[in-house]
């Protein structure tokens, strides 16, 4: 398959993945992800998340990605399954660490993970936005921002200006931002729900953007990256299709989805992606249930391994 197997700064070979071990859903941020299943008191869900976790780390390794899995004992950050959102590894040798917006979300910082991120990887700087919190400004990693770290740009909907500017400032990046509601008009809690850009190719839910000036901009700005845009219906979007991300795999590269997302996608959209990367679903239904999928699983690395 044409570039396949080429090195893309888009898709990193390594990820961390957080396992629950008293996974739940998180009722604090329930008010405002739509995502987010209804769950009876009570409901134990926490063997069925950690299976899942174990067996989609383990799907990827089959696959050459390797996998930096940490376990969460605690019972306190029922969302540390999703660490894509309290940090990034934006390209050059840096960390970046997020405000977040709920309070039992900022609990999930770890700095285990940032400890082994420098003793593994060539890391210059890490840059600490949490002190933002208490003045009520917020930017939830890659969940709230879609990076092209191909084409330098940040596309994203519902975070803090202030914060984004900050962020695309001292990474070279270019906001593009916009707004996003589903069909009943409902604002869209996270950007990568509704979008995934990959190295040849970017899946959105168009239909979504709301401002339909903006949404031919941000069409234009990928085509000219080269990228193919596979447009998703708002269906295919509320079963997870655009949350998914791509990786480098030994055999090249590879896009991570949930088995339910892989399943929405029709025959013209699977071969378009197809055409550059691997489709690998990965089947973690309970872990939906809280409101994320398969890309809110994984933190991509885009750092060097030291030697």
């Amino acid at each position: 398959m044409p570039g396949r197997s080429t090195y893309s700064i888009q898709a990193p070979a390594a990820v961390v993945m957080v396992r629950p071990h008293h996974f739940t859903v998180n009722t604090e941020t329930a008010a405002d992800n739509r995502f987010q299943a209804r769950w009876a008191a009570g409901e134990d869900l926490g063997p069925l998340a950690f299976a899942e976790i174990t067996r989609a780390a383990e799907t990827l390794r089959s696959h050459g990605v390797d996998v930096h899995l940490f376990e969460d004992m605690g019972t306190e950050t029922p969302d540390s399954v999703f660490p894509n959102n309290w940090f990034s590894t934006p390209a050059g040798g840096h960390v970046a660490i997020y405000p977040m917006k709920a309070e039992s979300r900022r609990r999930e910082r770890r700095s285990d993970v940032v400890e082994m991120l420098k003793a593994r990887y060539r890391v210059q700087e890490v840059i600490d936005y949490s002190g933002l919190e208490p003045d009520g400004l917020f930017l939830e990693g890659t969940g709230a921002m879609v990076l092209d770290h191909i084409d330098r740009a940040v596309r994203s909907d519902r975070t803090d200006a202030i914060a984004l500017e900050r962020f695309s400032t001292h990474f070279g990046f270019e906001p593009m931002v916009f707004d996003a509601r589903d069909g009943d008009g409902v604002p869209v809690y996270h950007t990568n729900v509704l979008m995934c850009v990959a190295t040849d190719f970017a899946m959105i839910g168009l239909g979504m953007l709301t401002d339909p000036a903006r949404r031919q901009e941000i069409v234009a700005r990928l085509e000219r990256s080269g990228r193919r845009v596979i447009a998703l219906s708002n269906d295919q979007i509320a079963r997870f299709a655009g949350n998914a991300l791509e990786l480098q795999g030994r055999k090249g590269r590879i896009l991570a989805l949930w088995a339910t997302a892989l399943a929405a996608l029709d025959e013209a959209q699977l071969a378009a992606i197809e055409e550059s990367a691997t489709l690998v679903a990965l089947d973690i239904p309970t872990i939906e249930r809280a409101g994320g999928s398969v890309r809110c699983t994984l933190a991509g690395i885009h750092l060097t391994p030291r030697a």
